[in-house]
């Protein structure tokens, strides 16, 4: 069997790390590594690429070039640093690349690997939500395959029975509700990012970690659903499931009602989409639905948490507002684990930039990437008044 050539964009970041753990995990000659791209990690990055060969390793920082240098010298391993250097890196040929680097930073290079066509597994929902319309047309243009990481995208995936958008009633996606699913608005207010990056559950990196808590995850994947799923906004529905058992539903015409299940581990939903449309074992907890009981599931609460009413009105607006929302996401979840914005701000943050900035078009990723700028310079104009 010939190998899958297989690229890992945001490979020392927690989706990255498990995609690493799965190519260690599987048997020798059932994928072969093409490029590995980190942000500023040279050990990380240096240690995976030792252990998995790829043809280059990448860091988007230029001034850590000469730590992964020295790291990998004489190995054989060819390395680069910058920008550039991670586009190069996603251009180039593979069967499969792991598109996981956080935030709108990792927009061009997912796009740079849905350019040259082959199957793209879409961890960083952000691509979707600030720049879903470039992204869709670049996958349909290059005849590229998108297959959704994030666990309730990828249960939706799986149970997703059919394109004909009048049999599917509605979808559901689930959120565990975060570390301040009970708490009062007082308690968040005074929240820490030490509280806030304790997901109960999952184990993640700190901006999905604050965007959970937040609920503004939801709120991103909200978007992402509606972009990615023959359904309208309308019949998107979010759930918070504190167990994360049940990752995603989908509610058919005939009343069928299908969910998919499995343990709160990121290995399941990598596996899927690395080894689509055939599946792989992986050595991951089982579900012990004995053991766990009971299911629960209840209605967010939209006073507690704002961020899922904000999602739905910026994808209600257009592209234009998506890519604000995001922006000024990503801004006030920075300041905020600098410790230079409360936790309420962050949403309040975000409802002042769309109030202010509207919902211009944004038809191609120059339009988008100016927008952005324009949105997080206003971010932080914003977070600067509340934080004086």
């Amino acid at each position: 069997m010939t190998p899958r050539r297989v690229s890992i964009l945001g490979c020392t970041g927690s989706v990255g790390r498990s995609t690493v753990a799965l190519l260690d995990a599987a048997p020798p000659g059932r994928f072969a590594v093409v490029a590995l791209v980190a942000g500023r990690d040279a050990a990380a990055l240096a240690e995976q690429a030792l252990r998995l060969r790829p043809e280059i390793a990448v860091l988007a920082d230029p001034e850590a070039g000469p730590a992964l240098a020295e790291r990998l010298a004489g190995s054989g391993i060819a390395w680069a640093c910058g920008s550039e250097a991670v586009l190069d890196a996603a251009a180039r040929s593979a069967d499969w690349t792991m598109a996981a680097i956080v935030g709108a930073a990792g927009l061009r290079p997912t796009l740079a690997a849905l350019r040259r066509g082959g199957t793209l597994a879409l961890a960083n929902k952000e691509a979707l939500v600030c720049a879903g319309e470039v992204v869709l047309a670049a996958a349909r243009q290059a005849g590229a395959t998108l297959l959704p990481v994030d666990s309730e995208h990828n249960a939706i995936f799986q149970v997703l029975e059919t394109r004909d958008p009048a049999a599917v009633e509605k979808i559901i996606l689930t959120a565990s509700g975060g570390p301040f699913r009970t708490a009062s608005r007082e308690t968040m207010a005074r929240a820490t990012p030490c509280e806030a990056v304790r997901h109960p559950v999952w184990s993640m990196g700190a901006k999905i970690s604050v965007d959970s808590a937040t609920m503004m995850n939801k709120g991103l994947e909200l978007i992402e659903a509606a972009r990615l799923f023959p359904v309208p906004e309308s019949r998107i529905e979010v759930l918070v499931h504190p167990q994360s058992a049940v990752h995603g539903l989908v509610q058919y015409a005939d009343g069928s009602l299908l969910a998919q299940l499995g343990s709160p581990d990121m290995r399941t939903p990598i596996a899927h989409a690395l080894a689509w449309p055939d599946r792989m074992a992986v050595d991951v907890p089982r579900l012990d639905l004995a053991a766990m009981s009971r299911l629960e599931f209840f209605q967010p609460e939209p006073g507690r948490f704002p961020a899922l009413r904000l999602a739905r009105q910026a994808l209600q607006a257009g592209q234009g507002a998506t890519t604000i929302l995001n922006a000024a996401n990503e801004v006030g979840v920075g300041l905020f684990l600098q410790e230079r914005l409360g936790f309420l701000d962050i949403a309040a943050v975000v409802e002042e930039c769309l109030d202010a900035l509207g919902a211009p078009l944004a038809g191609d990723l120059e339009a988008v990437l100016a927008l952005d700028a324009e949105a997080r310079r206003e971010a932080r104009r914003r977070a600067t008044r509340r934080a004086t």
